[in-house]
């Protein structure tokens, strides 16, 4: 497996865009209408059947566990917890943080210091 360095990373979406206007002149050239491949019953038909599947998936499969990981870990412990020490930022208090950090400290020097 090849790794790409983050140089190579660089970029890569405005090279993907690239690539894919490249790949739609070279189809018009050699006579390939786009228009009515996407418009045509079968190529309709099956994006039908992948998007069906698409939503079966998450209605029964991955709706209630990304959702609880959405609600209850992001929003809960992650993001009102940001915008908490936000708002204490802003008002010149310790955020939790700061706060939690300097008691364990006191705690973890306390256990060095006195055996």
């Amino acid at each position: 497996m090849k790794y790409f360095s983050k140089k190579q990373m660089n970029g890569g979406l405005i090279k993907l865009v690239i690539l894919i206007v490249i790949v739609i002149l070279a189809l018009s050239y050699f006579g390939f209408d786009l228009k009515t491949f996407i418009e045509s019953d079968q190529t309709q038909g099956n994006l039908k059947y992948v998007w069906g599947f698409a939503v079966n998936v998450w209605q029964n499969y991955l709706k209630r566990p990304l959702t609880y990981l959405w609600d209850e870990i992001f929003i809960k412990l992650i993001w009102e917890s940001f915008t908490g020490n936000m708002e204490k930022i802003k008002s010149g208090e310790p955020t939790d943080l700061e706060l939690n950090a300097s008691v364990g400290i006191k705690n973890v020097s306390k256990d060095i210091f006195n055996p």
